[in-house]
């Protein structure tokens, strides 16, 4: 709420209770109360950036780039401490076994997190400590178009020992930790190569700033308290960093098109993909490589920006090479199959056909869709295909009605492409994979590989299929081995966050100067939920007194515990939302029972066909004809 409805909230009570003095006397109070709460409380800090380099000539060079932050080692200790995530942390590694065939579920159990425990094993300093990978992502996100674009740069941490569904849930367990600085300039200098050099600098410098209160326990334990009351001697490290692909080229410090895992031509990124003989990148390789050739070469022939150093090159045992992790929602989700597959077959088929016809077909494609039967987990599409901006939604929901729409306007070897595309995205997308599940991932991507061949073959992919989202498929199988299931590390995560750490906070400022605004709602909104969960356990502890918090507040009697918890508050393992919306609109009333089923579908022989099926299904003679029994012999 704003100030002004807390007020006007204040005086809707004090008329309806006129007897009761109101909780509080308006938003002055609410909000001291609440700046008061010690739980979830971490500072906003600033740094500023400026251009140190020669001649500084334009406006950029001459202001400071503010980069506002909190302290990651606060932030990731309160995660640690947060009972809600009790029983959902793993203090070590993990390797998940089921009739002796391995299984990759969360980040904990994957390879990376086995190899960092061992290295920290084999130093008597850190011998038993807990491994904790923080798990990074940032993304650009626009709150305001119209008004002018209002861009901001967040950057989110968690703790990589929760488990996938705990940081899907988004209760806390992913973090705002930063707004990280963007710089701008006039379109005269934009494309300018002093100014593209500085803004990489200016971005892993933050981080390597930002991150630096975890350097030193990177080497070194921290004793820390956990969820369940044990106080664990703690190693953190820099895990797997979640972002889409121009994110990952600025991380990676590669030039766009190539691959940020591989070394691949841009020309030609799958050439060695079904052999599997990638050569992949790291700090090491772009050390030696850049011993040896210029910078111009380098750019050129191994698509490395040699004069930017990775924030990672600053942290022990960290290399963003191999920390970039697979991103559902952008590389499969809204690239390959949004961008990609479904774009080829509209282009096939107005290539293909003269435009009246190629417009029919599109029509019947749109109608086939728009008739899907009601269904649950099944979107309806009223207007087919045909909108303009898609959501990852929207692509989810497509993915599951296009195949039954395109059969028979298109060739069957491009149904069998797309066919194969979704049982791999399918496949990647599921909690627990097995390593049968990554034998077939290798199937599915030679299949995938050799039918797409078609959209070449017809000439809508003449030049071929050098695409860095599509080539990203290849390292699905090394980085789940890596990083476990990737539905845990998906950028729909950081997507999903931008709405409560970023646009509701903007909607709620004055719209001048809102970061500064948009940071004390975030750090309100933090304090209000640690408090919540505290309130909540000791409650649970202590059989639900009536607690008092102050004098002028008296919380309410916390209603019965069962067995799980709370009723309807916590979020259990298998929930994969933080709240829960109700409908805009009501649903109206469907069919119930199969005479108002035959009645709405227009089908008035629906009840006797069932009747006669029941009666062939469950009968024990030879089976027959079921419109050939008598219906004085069917079941009512």
């Amino acid at each position: 709420m704003s100030a002004g409805n807390v007020d006007h909230l204040v005086q809707l009570l004090a008329e309806l209770y006129p007897n009761d003095d109101p909780p509080i006397s308006g938003h002055e109070e609410l909000f001291a109360l609440i700046d008061s709460i010690k739980e979830g409380d971490v500072a906003w800090d600033s740094f500023s950036i400026t251009y140190t380099g020669e001649n500084p000539s334009e406006l950029w060079m001459k202001q400071p780039f503010e980069v506002w932050y909190r302290d990651p080692l606060k932030v990731l200790e309160n995660q640690f401490a947060n009972p809600e995530f009790n029983g959902k942390i793993d203090y070590a590694p993990k390797r998940v076994f089921r009739n002796n065939k391995r299984q990759y579920r969360d980040l904990m159990s994957g390879n990376h997190a086995w190899r960092q425990a061992d290295i920290l094993a084999k130093n008597e300093e850190t011998h038993g400590s807990v491994y904790s990978p923080v798990v990074l992502g940032s993304d650009k996100t626009t709150v305001s178009v119209a008004t002018g674009q209002n861009d901001f740069y967040p950057l989110y941490a968690s703790l990589g020992n929760l488990h996938n569904t705990v940081r899907r849930s988004h209760r806390n367990a992913v973090a705002l930790i930063g707004f990280l600085s963007i710089p701008k300039t006039s379109r005269e200098y934009a494309d300018d190569a002093k100014f593209r050099k500085f803004r990489r600098q200016l971005f892993h410098t933050s981080l390597k700033h930002i991150l630096s209160s975890l350097e030193p326990y990177m080497e070194t334990p921290r004793i820390t308290k956990c969820v369940d009351g044990y106080f664990r001697r703690v190693i953190y490290g820099i895990g797997p960093y979640i972002a889409d692909y121009p994110e990952q080229a600025l991380l990676a410090c590669i030039v766009q098109g190539w691959c940020p895992k591989c070394i691949a031509p841009p020309n030609n990124l799958d050439e060695d993909a079904l052999r599997h003989q990638h050569v992949y990148r790291g700090h090491h390789h772009t050390d030696g490589v850049s011993a040896g050739f210029s910078l111009r070469e380098m750019w050129d022939d191994w698509g490395m920006v040699g004069d930017i150093i990775p924030f990672t090159a600053y942290f022990p045992r960290a290399d963003i090479h191999e920390l970039i992790s697979p991103d559902l929602l952008h590389q499969l989700i809204k690239g390959t199959f949004k961008d990609h597959l479904v774009d080829w077959i509209v282009q096939y088929i107005n290539d293909t056909h003269p435009k009246q016809e190629a417009n029919r077909i599109l029509a019947d494609i749109d109608r086939r869709i728009a008739v899907t039967p009601t269904f649950p987990g099944l979107r309806h599409f009223y207007q087919g295909r045909g909108f303009k901006q898609w959501t990852g939604d929207d692509s989810k929901g497509l993915m599951k009605v296009l195949i039954p729409a395109i059969i028979g306007h298109v060739p069957e070897q491009m149904v069998h492409a797309v066919r194969d595309f979704l049982e791999f995205t399918y496949l990647v997308r599921r909690s627990v994979i097995t390593e049968d599940d990554l034998r077939q991932l290798d199937i599915l991507v030679a299949r995938f590989h050799q039918n797409r061949e078609i959209f070449r073959d017809v000439g809508v992919r003449p030049d071929g299929f050098s695409l860095p989202r599509q080539h990203s498929m290849v390292h699905y199988r090394h980085l789940i081995q890596e990083f476990g299931a990737p539905n845990g590390l998906c950028s729909s995560i950081t997507e999903s966050k931008h709405i409560k750490a970023v646009k509701r906070p903007y909607r709620r400022s004055s719209r001048n100067k809102p970061l500064g605004q948009m940071l004390v709602t975030n750090q309100r909104l933090d304090k209000i939920l640690a408090m919540r969960t505290k309130l909540r356990f000791l409650g649970r502890a202590t059989k639900f007194p009536q607690i008092e918090v102050l004098p002028s507040v008296t919380l309410a009697p916390v209603p019965d515990m069962n067995a799980e918890g709370f009723e309807g508050d916590g979020v259990d393992e298998p929930a994969s939302m933080g709240d829960i919306k109700l409908a805009k609109r009501a649903v109206p009333r469907r069919a119930r029972n199969i005479y108002e089923v035959a009645n709405e579908i227009q089908q008035p022989q629906l009840p006797d066909r069932v009747r006669q099926y029941i009666h062939n299904y469950s009968s024990i003679h030879v089976a027959q004809s079921s419109q050939e029994i008598d219906l004085n012999d069917c079941p009512d």
